[in-house]
């Protein structure tokens, strides 16, 4: 009988071993799902650190941090964002939640809550920072009572950012436009920036980003300016000469991002829960018809050798001294692969319902089947777990936890967003995993995902925590430095060459202590037109 559980090396069941990624399903949630309609892919991306790394949480903080809050307490949460929780995989650094518009990150001393459609992510926020102060025990203060919470902790730095909307005029509460997003965000922070990074009239991306040791904002002054969005259009720097931040268990912060519209027709379908079924399907009865071959090759070997250990043929009679004919015996007779049974219906037969609806079995079949399983190989990364879901009639999400490869230590995570439709295509991918830990560059990784969606035009922001030389650090500190300059430079050549692609934009800032890289690519063939902005500027 073919197995259609997860597989082991993508999500598992829970589990007693230590340290062992391990999967939640919320089936209730998970039952009464639906993407029939036009659909706004792109996400609201909100990342909200308490302290500078896993290892620098404040000692009045609770034990494990942000992951020792229950699930039940997020899950209220994302009540005010819309959105509800499919599964969730439990790791030692990080909780990857599954939900029904994009996912949620937890470690224990930051939050990453990524969601697409009409969802209201700033919503959330307030009670985000009330979470941290009350349940996971963060240095806060009494909020303000407009906010409509009793506490509110003092973030160490807050990230949000999306790329243009489709269908701005769906939007609903602060999301209907850039500038009421930064309000918002502005209600709460003080010395908050906000750029618009590529052209007005093209493709672009927002991003607003407060400072170091971020403080709250006060109760509202009369006349107090609103924060002015910079447009960055053209290649160029700010050196600001702070130091890079390091993420959980000592890496380098880097997160990736690639975001992909116009999907070829033929890689989108792989995305449809009609054609996943399919494959499903084939998979399922050839490897039932292999299953029941090797049983029957299986029994045809013991027989033969039950007959060899008495000295026999197995077509001769059987005699023994002194004794009568015994029947003949054809050990063979039941292992043709013409033989009726190998090709009859029975109950074991059965095509399974898990793949024909919507969920985590047919999620697991499109993983393998589009290649986006191999991205991080179970091969190089044995204790990696993928989380995954098909909607209905089409729509695909994932999260990938992967833990890093023996002799490096921490825990990083991807995400997979697709909308397959064709007059609203896109996908999504982000991860934080290393570029040094893969052993691969970045435009190699590129490579590999755009190799799946064939988008006609995507872009790539590359954001990274950018080590900064201090006035009286030794020799070999400097020369390691610079070394890092130049395969940091060898890098950015390589980027410019994604095969099958022209790169169109290049942006570089540096933000912070950041490194932020925007590239905008199309595809030599394109032949689609301009870009469906949707939302103009800001």
């Amino acid at each position: 009988m073919v197995n259609i559980e997860i597989p082991k090396h993508y999500t598992a069941s829970p589990s007693s071993v230590s340290e062992t990624p391990h999967l939640t399903i919320n089936r209730e949630v998970a039952a009464d799902l639906d993407s029939t309609n036009q659909f706004e892919g792109p996400e609201k991306l909100l990342e909200v650190w308490f302290s500078a790394s896993a290892t620098a949480t404040p000692a009045c903080a609770v034990s494990g941090g942000l992951k020792a809050v229950p699930s039940e307490v997020w899950k209220d949460m994302l009540d005010l964002v819309n959105c509800q929780v499919l599964s969730i995989i439990e790791s030692e650094h990080v909780d990857a939640y599954l939900l029904s518009e994009s996912s949620m990150f937890i470690f224990p001393h930051k939050l990453i809550l990524k969601t697409c459609g009409t969802t209201t992510l700033l919503c959330g926020l307030p009670r985000i920072l009330e979470i941290a102060a009350l349940s996971a025990g963060f240095p806060h203060t009494v909020a303000n009572l407009a906010t409509g919470i009793a506490a509110a902790a003092t973030p160490y730095r807050v990230f949000y950012s999306r790329k243009n909307f489709l269908f701005p005029d769906r939007q609903r509460g602060p999301h209907r436009s850039w500038r009421d997003e930064v309000k918002s965000l502005d209600k709460l922070f003080r010395g908050g920036s906000a750029y618009m990074i590529g052209k007005m009239n093209g493709e672009h991306w927002y991003l607003y980003l407060t400072e170091p040791n971020t403080l709250l904002t006060p109760p509202a002054t009369p006349g107090r300016a609103e924060t002015e969005t910079k447009i960055l259009e053209l290649p160029g720097s700010k050196p600001v000469g702070l130091q890079g931040t390091e993420d959980a268990v000592g890496d380098q912060d880097e997160t990736l991002e690639v975001l992909m519209t116009d999907l070829e027709e033929d890689n989108a379908k792989q995305f449809y829960l009609d054609h996943a079924s399919t494959v499903a399907e084939g998979r399922y009865y050839q490897g039932t018809y292999k299953a029941k071959k090797e049983r029957h090759l299986r029994l045809a070997t013991i027989t033969e050798s039950n007959v060899e250990s008495m000295g026999l043929d197995g077509k001769s009679p059987v005699r023994e001294s002194g004794s009568h004919h015994q029947p003949e015996i054809d050990v063979f007779s039941n292992t043709s692969s013409e033989n009726e049974e190998l090709t009859a219906s029975d109950d074991e037969d059965l095509f399974p319902t898990e793949l024909t609806t919507e969920g985590h079995a047919l999620g697991t079949i499109v993983s393998e089947a589009s290649g986006l399983a191999d991205i991080y190989p179970p091969s190089k990364y044995p204790d990696a777990r993928i989380d995954a879901y098909l909607f209905t009639p089409c729509g695909f999400s994932a999260n990938g936890v992967i833990p890093a490869p023996k002799g490096s230590s921490g825990t990083h995570y991807f995400t997979v967003h697709v909308t397959p439709e064709a007059n609203c295509s896109y996908a999504s991918f982000e991860t934080n995993v290393p570029s040094r830990q893969t052993g691969r560059e970045t435009a190699e990784v590129v490579e590999q995902i755009v190799s799946i969606f064939k988008p006609g035009r995507f872009s790539v922001t590359l954001f990274e925590a950018k080590p900064v030389a201090i006035v009286g650090e030794d020799s070999d500190t400097v020369t390691e430095l610079r070394a890092m300059e130049r395969q940091a430079a060898k890098k950015r050549s390589r980027m410019e060459c994604i095969r099958g692609y022209r790169r169109v934009d290049r942006i570089v800032h540096e933000l912070d202590g950041y490194e932020l890289v925007f590239r905008y690519y199309e595809r030599w063939d394109w032949e689609g037109g301009a870009p469906r902005l949707g939302e103009v500027g800001v």
